[in-house]
């Protein structure tokens, strides 16, 4: 096995989707399953907290950074067709999953073609968007428990909900997805990622940094409607801002820190509160230590 490629106090800002965060003590980079399990042996051994990380797309990484030893597992991200099943490793981009399930003409996953996150990410929030998630196509995921074990997990068992998964509960590693398509028409199929694509960049900030959706969707509310009524599109903190285009994303306008992006959101918080006694809570992971 090559040697494992590990960064000291390496800033986590160029691994994040907003472009902001602070240094990690170690990061690891490993390529496959074999090297996550010595990871672990190693943290074991050297009493490391572990953070695993995808594609840190929604995400928001405190300006302190992260104490121990940061797993990113973005070099992972072998991606296979199998009959109906279409299985990724943790580290794929969801977005080059849903291609490789359009080229091999299977349906499904034409809701996430623009998911920019992980496979990984995914399944530990249930991704979504335009009425479908992840939950939906998910057949059996495959993780690592904290013990150093390879445990297979039915989709019955992972607990999926709103933006939620038994993952978050556990601290179990996400190895690997394999989801259960139906066979359909490439054409059609590649229609509906573009008609969507198209509508996510008519509708969403894509040109600028940004922890994509910040907000989960209140019961009986939608989260960006909230924020565009109580007048805070184009409200700014640092270089963090309401996005003028969609109110439910925070965008990087000029070199915010995370402090930026967590006072915009405290502020977005207690104003649609005021006005509408409704408490957003946020759908982005927030993780790391304070400056």
């Amino acid at each position: 096995m090559e040697k494992i490629k590990i960064l000291k106090n390496e800033s986590l800002s160029k691994y994040t989707f907003t472009k902001t965060g602070g240094p990690a003590d170690l990061i690891a980079f490993p390529k496959d399953i074999k090297e996550v399990q010595s990871l672990l042996i190693m943290a074991k051994e050297q009493q490391l907290p572990i953070t695993v990380l995808g594609n840190a797309s929604n995400l928001i990484i405190k300006d302190g950074g992260i104490r121990g030893l940061v797993i990113i597992l973005t070099d992972m991200n072998k991606i296979i067709s199998n009959g109906e099943y279409v299985i990724a490793q943790a580290g794929a981009r969801y977005i080059d999953t849903t291609i490789v399930a359009q080229q091999n003409g299977l349906s499904g996953l034409e809701f996430a073609a623009g998911i920019p996150g992980s496979v990984g990410g995914a399944v530990y929030m249930n991704a979504g968007a335009y009425g479908g998630e992840t939950a939906e196509v998910i057949d059996t995921v495959t993780v690592l428990t904290p013990e150093n074990e390879i445990k297979i997990f039915n989709n019955d068992e992972l607990e999926f909900g709103y933006r939620h998964s038994l993952i978050q509960e556990q601290n179990d590693i996400v190895l690997e997805a394999s989801f259960k398509l139906v066979p359909g028409d490439k054409e059609k199929i590649q229609a509906k990622m573009d008609e969507l694509n198209e509508l996510r960049a008519s509708k969403q900030p894509l040109e600028l940094p940004s922890c994509g959706s910040v907000f989960k969707r209140p019961e009986g509310y939608f989260a960006g409607k909230l924020i565009h009524d109580a007048g805070l599109q184009g409200y700014q903190s640092g270089g963090a801002q309401v996005s003028t285009k969609h109110a439910g994303f925070i965008v990087n306008v000029d070199h915010a820190t995370a402090t930026d992006y967590l006072n915009v959101i405290k502020h977005v918080q207690e104003t649609v509160y005021k006005q509408n006694q409704v408490h957003l809570e946020t759908e982005v992971r927030i993780i790391g230590q304070d400056k």
